[in-house]
């Protein structure tokens, strides 16, 4: 009789990496116990890589037939993931699931063998880009990702996206003492006006997630009646996709609903989004009653979402997206999101025409600054 040669101890033996194309809407919900340990054992991952933000979206935004996960598996267990979708015009692209309401995009990588997941999933992208571009928007410096666009072989570009302005994530008296003087005495007059009017927080519990984001959603209405608003915010689509994902981040951490009342009413509501790394205040909905009583609306939700650092709590407090005078008055580190674009050779007239255009729009963009008059500063201290 032949024996059988024994095993490598299993200690020594290496995981088998494993890659997986999800296009299935059904098989993506279920993929959420797995996605959110992946999730937390992704340092850079931001809050809108997060199964119940991303699975939301994919209900509100997706296109039935569209939808590409990309999944790398070792030894079974769930170690690296691009969620995309393919998009058909103006040229074949995988695009980040998240769409324009998310501030950053990325891929998720596990921290614990960052090596080899990357390459598994670096090599099942170059698979999938035979006949797509692959087009990554708002890229944040040190996203996961970029160790996809270290290890890619064939043709890539990467050109600027968005600016983010970002504060160190640390409670308001040490922001404030941050500024220089003059701005800081400001800051704390207008906090002592918020006491003496009786400004009240209150965290929204898990079960009162769904009331308290459709009342935001109406003061975000009142507060921009009669000016210019992201017409999105405004759309059912955007209100069922928020009010379905924030219920399961609120219960595992990854969000914090903040009610403001006055002489009793509810008078605002914010809702902060926050992942290991990051966390930033997302959307909110004040009544124009705050603004007519003098109280400052932007130093009253810097103070909630300070209230939420401390011992544990992610290490930056992002402003995201956008320039806004009021947001400088902090001192806040500029940070610009990038555009990485991957292909292969075959499609690598793909890529040359979508990073000609998209710098013939920046130069745009930029001549339109030089010659805007200055924005008046709105809010802030």
């Amino acid at each position: 009789m032949t024996a059988t040669p024994l095993a490598p101890p299993a200690r020594t033996a290496r995981p088998a990496y494993a890659t997986e194309l999800v296009t299935d809407a059904r098989t993506f919900a279920a993929l959420a116990p797995q996605w959110t340990r992946l999730f937390e054992r992704c340092a850079a991952a931001t809050p809108f890589q997060s199964h119940a933000w991303l699975h939301s979206w994919w209900q509100s935004y997706g296109t039935p037939g569209r939808l590409r996960l990309l999944l790398v598996r070792a030894d079974g267990e769930l170690v690296a993931a691009a969620p995309l979708m393919l998009r058909r015009t103006p040229v074949p692209a995988l695009v980040p699931l998240g769409g324009a309401i998310s501030d950053y995009a990325d891929v998720l990588v596990d921290d614990r063998c960052p090596h080899p997941a990357a390459t598994a999933l670096t090599e099942a992208l170059a698979g999938a880009a035979r006949t797509a571009l692959i087009d990554f928007r708002e890229v944040r410096p040190g996203s996961a990702v970029e160790q996809v666009y270290e290890r890619w072989r064939g043709p890539r570009h990467r050109a600027p996206d968005s600016l983010c302005l970002e504060l160190p994530a640390l409670p308001l008296d040490e922001l404030v003492s941050r500024l220089p003087a003059p701005r800081a005495q400001r800051v704390r007059a207008k906090l002592r006006k918020l006491r003496a009017l009786g400004v009240e927080r209150h965290v929204v519990r898990p079960g009162e997630v769904e009331t308290a984001l459709r009342r935001l959603l109406e003061l975000h209405r009142l507060q921009w009646q009669g000016r210019s608003v992201t017409p999105e915010h405004l759309r059912p689509r955007f209100r069922e996709h928020l009010v379905r994902a924030a219920g399961p981040m609120v219960r595992d951490g990854e969000a914090v609903v903040t009610e403001f009342r006055l002489d009793g009413d509810v008078v605002a509501v914010d809702l902060t989004l926050r992942s290991r790394g990051l966390m930033g205040g997302y959307l909110y909905g004040a009544h124009p009653r705050l603004r007519e009583r003098k109280a400052d609306v932007a130093v009253m939700l810097l103070e909630a979402c300070a209230a939420h650092t401390g011992e544990g709590a992610p290490e930056t407090l992002s402003l995201l997206r956008g320039d806004e005078p009021y947001k400088h008055h902090w001192r806040p580190r500029p940070v610009v999101n990038e555009r990485l674009l991957l292909a292969r050779r075959r499609t690598a007239p793909l890529l040359t025409a979508v990073a000609g255009e998209a710098a013939l729009r920046r130069r745009g963009r930029e001549l339109l600054r030089r010659h805007r008059p200055p924005a008046r500063p709105q809010g802030g201290p």
